[in-house]
């Protein structure tokens, strides 16, 4: 069955877990969308760990729409959300404009952006237009340099207080679920508890109704940083530097590609009539 903004809402009704995974491409998208995964988010993240940059900020509209497009391709099952990029709905008209290019041009079944009380009347307008959005609160990515760094929110009271109130607001302007990254366990119960909305954690502990990751983080791919809440579900870095170490290898030696078991045959008489 595919998954929409409405069985995510019906998942937390029901008590059930949600599992999502990022991706950027169709490859990834169909292996994850084939293992039951739930939802695929097309992240910014891509900035860093597809485009090679320092930070999302960088990613642009026409990141978002490419690299959407070969996930919708992929995914027949798990609802596909997409990133709104920095700077790309700091207004209403900007932000509705947006998001409907992500669907149009994209496929994406939803949005998300990041921010809460400051962006109750985009979000508003979004749903309006009727675009599923999630909202993102806590450690959000876009906001690093006004964080001074990746570093978890919500410990001390002012800022707790603040991602209570966005949590309470972007469920009143529509959302239909909300990431909290890097936030206290603590935190992010007193929130999954308090709206009906479905919470998808990263770095939340386990109180949230769901919990997602960057695939290449669970893969262990990506060696610039290990987050805390990453957990390595299989070294898969590792052993594709292994074996494109060992296809070097085997090229230099001449012992790939092997004649008889990765060679085509013809009738050799056929070369004395070329000309």
């Amino acid at each position: 069955m595919k998954n929409t903004a409405v069985t995510f809402r019906a998942a937390k009704a029901k008590g059930e877990k949600l599992s999502m995974l990022t991706a950027y491409d169709y490859t990834t998208a169909k292996l994850v969308d084939e293992s039951g995964i739930d939802g695929i988010l097309v992240g910014d993240s891509l900035g860093m760990v597809m485009l090679g940059y320092d930070s999302t900020l960088p990613v642009t509209m026409e990141d978002m729409i490419h690299h959407a497009k070969c996930v919708t391709r992929g995914a027949k099952n798990a609802l596909v959300v997409v990133d709104l990029p920095f700077m790309a709905y700091h207004t209403v008209d900007q932000a509705v404009e947006n998001a409907g290019r992500l669907v149009k041009e994209g496929g994406a079944q939803a949005v998300k952006l990041e921010g809460g009380v400051a962006f109750h009347d985009q979000i508003q307008a979004i749903v309006t237009a009727s675009i599923p959005v999630m909202a993102h609160l806590g450690l959000t990515p876009q906001s690093v340099n006004a964080f001074g760094g990746f570093k978890v929110q919500g410990k001390n009271i002012k800022t707790a207080q603040q991602i209570l109130d966005d949590a309470r607001a972007i469920e009143d302007a529509g959302a239909f679920a909300v990431v909290l990254e890097g936030v206290p366990t603590l935190l992010a119960k007193k929130i999954t508890e308090e709206l009906s909305i479905p919470t998808i954690g990263i770095g939340a502990g386990d109180v949230t109704d769901g919990q997602i990751l960057v695939y290449q983080d669970l893969l262990n791919m990506y060696g610039e940083m290990k987050p805390k809440f990453v957990r390595h579900y299989a070294e898969i870095g590792a052993q594709m530097r292994d074996a494109f170490a060992r296809y070097s290898a085997d090229v230099k030696s001449g012992a790939f590609p092997d004649n008889d078991r990765e060679g085509f045959k013809m009738d050799e008489s056929i070369l004395d009539e070329l000309h």
